[in-house]
């Protein structure tokens, strides 16, 4: 699988600076002959490669300033492979657990719809949650076919766009991990603004890459990566939502729990070593238990004003 860069320059995608306002970030450590379906699937093993990518100096946000077309985007993600269901169910339990406090502000608990919803399972959470109407939308294949029977009709196939639902339809919309990954972040905030509600919000989860773990790993970290169009801090995800008309805009640091081998997935070593060690602990008593950890994911939130 292919993923070249379009060499089209793009401007700031939260606060539109342009190139004089930009200073290399990353440098360009792609490898073709190690892209696969595997570089695009959720919560794979590292593989640290990246796309160039500068940071703005007017808002913070790091980003690839030539990146791939929207069209080679879907087709990667269209086509990625898919083997993280278990962790899927981790994930989903930990940001329900943070969107409490929002959910208590929350009037309206009519319709729900999720961008990059995997295997719906935080959908799932939403329905426990007293949400009447549950839709997704999710460009894998594989990560649908593995979504529980009962789910699957919940999700729609395919890159969210704005035309395909009714405006002022939603209470909350929920985006998680994806933000990083389109070519136009603001586009997206935008056109959630419409779909929402008069005092419906959205809730975005992304990295930290200010965060200290983030920090200390530089580009070992496990959010370089050649899925990342651009990377945020926890300021500029507050910025994008206030940029885009969102009131009420706040934002948390959360702690996830995973099975121990899928941290160890994560750690920076030698494949020989990492694999052994998995081996070792897949199927055991210790890998039946969750550690939790904050490695920097940061949940942020903007109210459509009434």
């Amino acid at each position: 699988m292919k993923n070249e860069s379009a060499g089209i320059a793009r401007l700031c995608p939260l606060c539109g600076a342009g190139s004089d306002q930009a200073e290399p970030f990353l440098s360009d450590t792609r490898d073709e002959s190690r892209v696969s379906a595997s570089s695009f699937a959720s919560r794979k093993v590292p593989e640290y490669m990246s796309h160039a990518m500068v940071r703005c100096r007017s808002c913070d946000l790091a980003y690839v300033d030539r990146p791939p077309s929207v069209a080679s985007l879907a087709a990667s993600y269209h086509e990625a492979d898919y083997d993280s269901a278990e962790e899927a169910e981790d994930a989903a339990d930990a940001y329900a657990r943070a969107l409490q406090p929002v959910l208590r502000l929350l009037k309206g608990r009519g319709a729900a719809l999720e961008i990059g919803t995997g295997t719906a399972a935080f959908l799932e959470k939403l329905g426990e949650s007293g949400f009447a109407k549950l839709v997704g939308v999710e460009p894998s294949r594989a990560a649908i076919a593995a979504a529980p029977a009962h789910r699957q009709p919940w999700i729609r196939e395919g890159i969210f766009e704005e035309k395909d639902f009714e405006s002022e339809s939603f209470d909350l919309i929920c985006c998680f991990m994806t933000l990083e990954h389109v070519q136009d972040p603001g586009a997206l905030i935008a056109s959630a603004h419409h779909l929402l509600k008069p005092g419906g919000v959205f809730v975005a989860v992304t990295h930290d890459r200010r965060a200290l773990l983030n920090r200390l790993l530089g580009r070992r970290s496990p959010i370089v990566d050649i899925e990342h169009m651009q990377l945020f801090s926890a300021e500029s995800s507050r910025r994008l939502l206030q940029h885009n008309g969102y009131e009420a805009v706040d934002g948390v640091s959360f702690w996830n729990r995973y099975r121990p081998s899928y941290w160890l997935r994560l750690v920076p070593m030698p494949d020989g070593l990492k694999g052994a060690l998995s081996r070792m602990l897949r199927g055991s008593w210790l890998d039946r238990r969750r550690l939790s950890a904050n490695v920097g994911n940061f949940m942020s939130w903007g109210f459509k004003p009434h």
